[in-house]
């Protein structure tokens, strides 16, 4: 298979996936070097060498404290850092570039050439430091990160190029259910020929497999218990394996009503059967969550149940029963698997790539013919209009009661790229600088808001209050920038990118990435 522009690598929290345009302009998901379109998003160290995908799996369940997994909930946190047996320490970005990288090789083995420009999917409800972190993995590991693109529209675009909604010229109004390894997204977007238009989004980044898993696991251990054995959550290899027969059964009871899971200690297995009732009582709260942001986003994109053309499954987790009977019940309309649910965001992601790679050209007039999908054409004229996952705002203080209030400027689901201004006043006298502390979140209480970043302006000194006007921009990948200004002349004050407080600055990425170079060496 020839690459025409790009890939679109779907970097998950259990699974990643990597796909890129053919030559008859079709998205086609790549098979790694082991023959597999899913590769584990697990790292493993044997020393300093870093193992990755199925072989690290395996060589997890003999020492899990040299393998790293979920590493995509830990980005952006500068917190979290995984220490090999050596002493050797690496963040959430190194890690999450180490998968990248080896994603990248095994493309460049199934093209039969090497593609640097990618287009890397999250969640729609990750925020700024997540998104920056991301695209820093993306640099440590040596690519072009074209974009940073929310993973429901992703799939979105995938149903509608593989479904012909570009081509039918009538507008299609799409929920997109996103229930992955790790993280939940709900997404109206509207389909209109080349253009995608995100109405709402909502979400969860600690809602996925995993905690399915986690439930799934408790019932397991507690049976196992009851029956006299011991407990599995007391060792962590034991607990690596029986995670690993806890997702064996919930895959199989996709497709058959009950499962046996058998846990072995010793010489003495323990027996333990799941039917579907049991398992939807044990994930009854995660489901329930999950409806109530399907409900939420339906009210925010300002739609009735009624005006969805479909719901769209996307995600490992989807592949339940519950789901699609729950959204079927809330939705009213028909509930699809059109594209393949673990693959959709990477074959989505592959078709922003190639449109962006192509307008990073120069080519406008070219278009792809996809044979099965007569009339279908990928060109550098898709366009996707997305929205803000998080209300923007900053950290400032009521003028009646002194106390510290966020102060929103910018509404969640605003369309991107979004701007917003409001005017404030120094509190003291001869005052020379300001504190700007930007906030995401919508509660007026400070407590409850994630600081984004935070830089101190200069003002001019005056013996009376001087007003000052603040402007927040998301750009059309949701990243902030920040410009302070007097409102009376337009005078700049200062202007910043918010404080990558939970990123890693230049300096640092290239010396991560010096580090990569070394272990790809050592392989």
């Amino acid at each position: 298979m020839k690459c025409v522009f790009g890939l679109g690598i779907d970097l998950g929290t259990t699974y990643s996936v990597v796909a890129a345009i053919d030559a008859a302009g079709v998205p086609r998901v790549l098979d790694n070097r082991d023959g597999e379109s899913l590769t584990p998003s697990v790292v493993y160290f044997d020393g300093e060498k870093p193992i990755i995908g199925s072989a690290a799996v395996v060589a997890g369940g003999v020492t899990p404290q040299n393998c790293i997994e979920l590493v995509k909930r830990h980005i952006g946190d500068t917190s979290w850092k995984h220490c090999t047996i050596s002493g050797t320490q690496y963040t959430a970005e190194q890690i999450s570039a180490i998968l990248l990288r080896r994603l990248a090789d095994d493309a460049a083995l199934a093209l039969g050439q090497p593609c640097s420009e990618v287009v890397i999917t999250v969640p729609a409800y990750f925020d700024d430091a997540r998104r920056r972190a991301t695209a820093d993995a993306g640099i440590i590991a040596g690519l072009d990160v074209l974009s940073v693109l929310n993973e429901p529209t992703a799939a979105a675009l995938a149903y509608g190029f593989g479904r012909g909604a570009t081509s039918s010229h009538v507008p299609a109004t799409v929920l997109v259910y996103d229930w992955g390894g790790g993280t939940f997204d709900a997404t109206v977007v509207r389909i209109h020929d080349d253009e995608y238009t995100v109405l709402a989004t909502a979400g969860d980044r600690n809602l996925g497999g995993f905690d399915i898993d986690n439930a799934v696991m408790l019932h397991v251990d507690s049976c196992v218990v009851a029956q006299g054995g011991p407990s599995s959550l007391d060792s962590d290899v034991a607990e690596l394996l029986l995670r690993g027969r806890c997702e064996q059964a919930k895959r199989a009871l996709s497709s058959v009503p009950e499962t046996l899971i058998t846990v072995d200690c010793g010489a003495v297995s323990y027996p333990v059967h799941l039917a579907r009732p049991t398992f939807a009582n044990l994930t009854a709260p995660l489901l329930r969550r999950t409806e109530e942001i399907v409900a939420e986003v339906i009210i925010d994109a300002g739609v009735q149940a009624g005006d969805l053309s479909v719901a769209l499954l996307v995600g490992g987790s989807t592949r339940a029963p519950m789901v699609s009977r729950m959204l079927q019940r809330v939705t009213g309309v028909p509930v699809r698997q059109d594209v393949h649910p673990e693959q959709a965001v990477a074959l989505g992601a592959a078709l922003v790539a190639a449109s962006a790679s192509a307008a990073r050209r120069g080519v406008v007039s070219r278009e792809y013919k996809a044979a099965p999908f007569a009339g279908q054409h990928i060109t550098n004229r898709l366009v996707v209009h997305d929205v803000t996952a998080h209300s923007l705002g900053l950290i400032a203080r009521c003028s009646q009661t002194g106390a510290e209030i966020n102060s929103v400027l910018i509404r969640r689901n605003t369309p991107l790229p979004a701007q917003g201004r409001q005017r404030f006043h120094t509190l003291a006298e001869n005052q020379r600088e300001i504190l700007v502390v930007i906030t995401q979140g919508e509660d007026p209480d400070p407590r409850y808001i994630t600081i984004v970043g935070s830089a101190r302006m200069p003002v001019p000194p005056s013996e009376e209050s001087v007003e000052v006007e603040v402007l927040i921009g998301y750009d059309e990948q949701g990243l902030i920038g920040v410009r302070v200004a007097d409102p009376h002349t337009g005078v700049p004050l200062g202007e910043f990118s918010i404080d990558r407080q939970a990123n890693v600055d230049v300096q640092e990425i290239e010396r991560m990435r010096q580090s990569l170079q070394t272990l790809n060496t050592r392989k």
